[in-house]
């Protein structure tokens, strides 16, 4: 029984704004309550207007919260805002009628530790990205898989991605896509040096942490595309899999391969294979 939704507005959208107009509208028909950018633990849905973007600012706190998010996507389809704004209406009323599958997607979390202090942990749905600066010189990454040593990366930076992730960041920088019902972590460097250093495939299992190898300037950690921590050589990046998923609405007129297809061009205009 649905009696209270969210809407999550994109930044400074116009449009966005008209069409939260007319959810609130929609949603007063049925007797449901509606509030907007606000995300609370009683809420029965998240509704986000915008894009790709705009659910991963909300990813967090909403995992957190443990609320069924829902993105609809006023521009072109996204992999994560999978309905289309013309089509809001039909996939809400079956999703209204409970004849949806909400996938849980998972999240990582990390944290930032520095001579012996414990950070607080932040949570992505997509990446964490240790990230240099305009530098020149690479960085060199030592990375651990639980306790066994992995690789010293020496790379413009390393992506640590989850399979919702795998399409984002990881696939830019020669990473898999992986289907976000397997429990994988990728650890993906970015532009390294040595041809050897490949894409690892991990079980989300592993307790991952990584540290510079020696003094390097303007080294950042991003999570979900945010500016988390500035990172030097007394730091330790810890990550691991998030108790939490994130409720993710699939859209009930586009499955994840189609918007494969869509987004990545799969097959040209040829629907007939």
């Amino acid at each position: 029984m649905y009696k209270k939704a969210g809407i999550i507005l994109k930044k400074d959208s116009a449009q966005a704004r008209m069409v939260a107009d007319e959810l609130v509208d929609w949603f007063y028909r049925k007797s449901i309550e509606t509030v907007i950018d606000i995300i609370a633990p009683d809420l029965d849905i998240l509704i986000i207007l915008g894009g790709d973007g705009t659910l991963l600012h909300v990813a967090e706190e909403a995992s957190q919260c443990q609320v069924p998010v829902v993105g609809v996507n006023l521009g072109n389809l996204g992999f994560l805002t999978e309905v289309a704004e013309d089509e809001k209406f039909q996939a809400l009323e079956i999703i209204l009628s409970g004849s949806v599958l909400i996938e849980n997607r998972m999240m990582l979390k990390t944290r930032l530790n520095s001579e012996g202090r414990h950070g607080r942990w932040r949570y992505a749905l997509n990446d964490v990205v240790i990230s240099k600066g305009a530098i020149d010189r690479l960085v060199r990454l030592c990375t651990w898989v639980d306790d066994e040593y992995l690789n010293t990366y020496k790379a413009d930076g390393l992506i640590f991605s989850t399979p919702t992730g795998s399409t984002a960041y990881n696939l830019s920088a020669g990473g898999p896509i992986v289907h976000p019902e397997l429990a994988v972590i990728m650890v993906t460097p970015i532009c390294p040096f040595m041809l050897e250093s490949r894409p690892v495939l991990l079980p989300d299992t592993v307790h991952l942490s990584t540290r510079l190898a020696g003094p390097a300037a303007d080294v950042k950690v991003i999570v979900d595309g945010q500016l988390a921590w500035n990172m030097d050589e007394t730091d330790s990046l810890e990550l691991a899999l998030s108790e939490k998923p994130l409720r993710l609405i699939c859209s009930p007129q586009n499955s994840y391969f189609d918007i494969l297809r869509r987004k990545l061009n799969w097959g040209g205009t040829d629907q007939n294979v």
